[in-house]
């Protein structure tokens, strides 16, 4: 551990050493299977959900140059994880990477984004597997009543408004349970996942192809309608900030390092391969979309659906709804997984409060905090709007995302003669262009976001002053340094 105050953190050398004790995990990783890892963990909810909204509301069909940009942005915070993981190769985060270079303040203040990008993109999840069932149920001919399937103040057909979100309830108290019991998800079920997942996906760019009425297209980026993020140049760049979330789970690859083979070369290929597959894949999708569909019909929870329904192929349209919601259930369950495992971690080291971290006797699970978390989850999904959840979640990750780039930097100043088996290229330019591009994505978002997100840090800094700062067990390890 080194220095005290704000800026205390775990050195490099006593996590690789606390790590070296424990049980390894077998190095048996390479390169095509992280990729493949990466490309399972981004393909959910922001292809199957958040692509429509954005096209709809913010870039019409220039919602493809969106996704360039959200990927040329993660290109760049890649390429830190990249230098992160490989430097730090353990079971950990962006939350570890910042506890061993920043410091314990901003550590906190990554794992409280965290919170909010795991939390809010489970109940956005949530939310879009609920349009997809309840499109899905339809279709054999069970109707969920539109007021019991969005979010209270939702019009629905026939007058009146909504009233809350059932199906999305529902599936987030499921995962809940089985999480809460142990379930977890074993390789061989992970890649059937992916394997469903790209099928899906390739299937309806293939398919849509035939249809697309190029017509849709044109103009490709339509004119402002008078205000910022309305459509225009700055549509795209807000729709690029909203879809942004399409990308976020590359970050879980790192996580990969400690069982990848050789981590300075497979990390990288994996995080940067698995970010260039799945960039195309949404232009394509993007792409396919549009041109089925006019943009402005596209703001609803299920918008593949709704391109699959003018392909008019009905085994492909019940195809591609069960694909869709198999792929986004099994991001909800590692999205609420890991929302427990980074409360348990925080609370390890005496951020959070020690029940957080309490173990269930017979399932070996910390059952309190899963089922807190459930119960929260479960409340936004079934009372917030997809396009608000959408843009907290964004929000939150471009943060977390400017204090990994801002780790680098730091890490490469003070520890300038440190074994990097990888190494970021052209320090600091490329860490500095990573949160350039991320504070862009962050400029083009709504001011009530942003709000949100400051109303969001200033909880959190009450939180870490008030109870966190008290509690730190690597603070108190100094204080028994000093005393003894």
């Amino acid at each position: 551990m080194e220095s005290s105050g704000l800026m205390g953190r775990k050195s490099v050398d006593d996590i690789l050493e606390s790590g070296e004790g424990e049980e390894q995990l077998s190095k048996s990783l390479g390169a095509l299977s992280i990729t493949a890892m990466g490309v399972g963990a981004i393909i959910g909810a922001g292809i199957f959900v958040l692509t429509g909204t954005a096209a709809a509301q913010y870039a019409g069909p220039g919602i493809m140059l969106s996704f360039v940009l959200g990927g040329i942005a993660c290109a760049f915070v890649g390429l830190c994880y990249s230098e992160m993981a490989a430097l730090i190769p353990v079971a950990g985060s962006s939350y570890t990477y910042t506890y061993a270079t920043l410091g314990e303040f901003f550590a906190w203040l990554i794992g409280w984004d965290l919170i909010l990008e795991y939390a809010m993109g489970a109940a956005t999840v949530a939310v879009g597997w609920s349009g997809y069932v309840t499109s899905l149920l339809k279709d054999v001919g069970l109707v969920i009543p539109a007021r019991f399937a969005h979010a209270p103040g939702t019009p629905i057909d026939g007058g009146g408004t909504a009233l809350f979100n059932l199906p999305a309830v529902v599936i987030v108290a499921l995962i809940t349970i089985l999480l809460i019991r142990g379930t977890q998800e074993s390789a061989r079920f992970n890649n059937i996942m992916v394997a469903v997942k790209l099928t899906v996906v390739v299937a309806f760019i293939a398919l849509g192809w035939g249809h697309v009425d190029t017509a849709h297209w044109s103009p490709l980026i339509p004119p402002n309608e008078g205000s910022f993020g309305q459509y225009g140049y700055s549509g795209v760049l807000r729709g690029a900030g909203v879809v942004f979330f399409a990308f976020i789970g590359f970050d879980a690859v790192s996580t990969a390092a400690q069982e990848a083979r050789k981590p300075q070369k497979d990390m990288p290929i994996g995080i940067l391969g698995s970010l260039i597959v799945c960039t195309i894949l949404y232009v394509l999708v993007a792409a396919v979309l549009t041109g089925l569909v006019p943009y402005k019909e596209l703001n609803v929870p299920d918008p593949i659906a709704k391109g699959v329904d003018v392909i008019g192929i009905g085994w492909f349209a019940l195809l591609i709804k069960l694909g869709a919601l198999t792929g986004l259930t099994t991001v909800i369950l590692v999205l609420l997984y890991g929302q427990s495992r980074i409360f348990y971690t925080m609370a390890q080291d005496g951020l959070l409060p020690k029940l957080f971290a309490h173990v269930h006797p017979t399932y070996q699970t910390p059952y309190r905090s899963q089922a807190l978390i459930g119960v929260a989850v479960a409340l936004v999904a079934a009372l917030v709007p997809i396009n608000i959840l959408g843009e907290m979640v964004s929000i939150g990750t471009l943060a977390a995302f400017i204090l990994v780039c801002g780790a680098v930097i730091h890490l490469r100043r003070t520890d300038r003669h440190m074994k990097r088996p990888f190494r970021v290229p052209a320090v600091p330019v490329v860490p500095i262009l990573g949160i350039l591009f991320c504070l862009l994505l962050m400029a083009g978002l709504p001011l009530d976001t942003w709000l949100r997100l400051v109303i969001w840090m200033a909880i959190g800094l009450v939180v870490y002053f008030f109870y966190a700062r008290r509690h730190s067990v690597l603070r108190r390890k100094e204080g028994n340094a000093v005393t003894s």
